[in-house]
């Protein structure tokens, strides 16, 4: 069965800009290093709050969603009406009757919700989600094109006949995730656009481990993180040879991603026909990189004339070592072949004589 629970909500090569405001809450039962109910704001992939609902703790990650609580007393309001009342009461009683359900009275339990709502700035359209998930299996999901709850789980239609019949419930879910998220939504884009809406230009490198490994053609620092990036040989995008890494977080709220190139086949006369490509969604020129070994960063040592070099003067100071060495022990047999030694007057007589020849 497909998984719903956490799964991408959009591709990052789509053509289309899209914004997300999510909702990320986690119930926990017999972990004691983990709050019992913890529930995140994510727009856009950047956190911007997060309410401990045992503590009952609001924090508020950004200065200007800050402004428009103290703007908007009443949006602050329902926001921790649901972080230190409504939540903390909808996530015990379902973990009791999940506990139930599943006859369990011990160990430890995890109960996931997210939800939210997804806006295209160039069509206008609005997408929306909740979403259970319960020990990481998908468990139940709220259709709000149907107005009924769906779930691959057996032990589930109990509970979705429940909250079925919950209309009212219901209708409050599909008015909130239609309108009012989606008009968060564009709000938060306004007031934050300085750091939501920004574009940041990466810097591309390529890397390289050993002579052997693949190069890795690596950009760091852009944003957002809707980006594509790809080998291209002779100008056509290539596959074979070819692995792309994720896109990853930096931790200054930029983005990082990798595409690898297998060069184990490809002939030094070859490489002047790759190039790396690196697109960012709203950017009209891409950055083309050319696969040149001069320009690879590395940890290995490579050869070049000055290592030539000092290894020519090794050799040749080795050469010279060993030629004394030859000439000494040269030296001391013909020593041990001279005639016997001078008296001692007549070695002080010659020893004088080259010390003093005027004598």
């Amino acid at each position: 069965m497909n998984k719903f629970f956490f799964s991408p909500l959009f591709s990052p090569f789509a053509s289309s800009v899209k914004h997300t405001l999510r909702y990320f809450s986690t119930g926990s039962s017999g972990v004691s290093n983990l709050p019992e109910l913890v529930t995140v704001e994510v727009l856009d992939d950047i956190q911007t709050y997060v309410c401990d609902g045992i503590k009952k703790e609001l924090d508020v990650k950004l200065d200007w969603q800050k402004k428009i609580f103290d703007n908007d007393p009443d949006q602050y309001k329902f926001y921790t009406d649901d972080c230190y009342r409504v939540y903390p009461h909808l996530f015990k009683t379902t973990m009791s009757s999940l506990k139930q359900i599943f006859n369990q009275s011990e160990g430890v339990h995890i109960l996931q919700l997210m939800e939210g709502c997804e806006w295209d700035d160039e069509t206008g359209e609005v997408t929306n989600f909740l979403q259970y998930g319960y020990n990481g299996e998908d468990f139940i999901a709220l259709d709000l094109n149907t107005s009924t709850w769906i779930t691959p789980k057996a032990q589930a239609v109990s509970i979705k006949l429940r909250w079925d019949s919950d209309i009212a419930r219901i209708n409050f879910n599909k008015y909130f995730y239609t309108q009012i998220c989606p008009n968060w939504l564009k709000m938060y884009l306004h007031h934050g656009k300085s750091t939501l809406l920004r574009t940041d230009i990466p810097s591309v490198s390529l890397l390289q481990k050993t002579p052997s490994s693949p190069v890795s053609c690596h950009a760091t620092g852009f944003y957002p993180d809707r980006a594509m990036m790809f080998w291209r040989k002779d100008g056509e995008e290539i596959h074979e040879g070819v692995e792309h890494g994720e896109i990853l977080p930096n931790h200054d709220e930029s983005f990082q991603m990798n595409v690898d190139l297998n060069i184990s086949s490809v002939s030094p006369e070859d490489w002047r026909r790759y190039d790396c490509v690196f697109h960012l969604s709203g950017v009209e020129d891409d950055i083309i990189t050319k696969l040149d070994e001069t320009q690879i960063r590395t940890n290995w040592v490579k050869s070049s004339n000055k290592t030539t070099s000092t290894i020519i003067s090794a050799v040749v100071v080795v050469v010279v070592v060993a030629a004394a060495a030859g000439f000494m022990v040269h030296r001391k047999k013909q020593d041990q072949k001279a005639p016997p030694d001078l008296t001692d007057s007549e070695h002080g007589s010659e020893l004088s004589e080259r010390l003093d020849p005027e004598t």
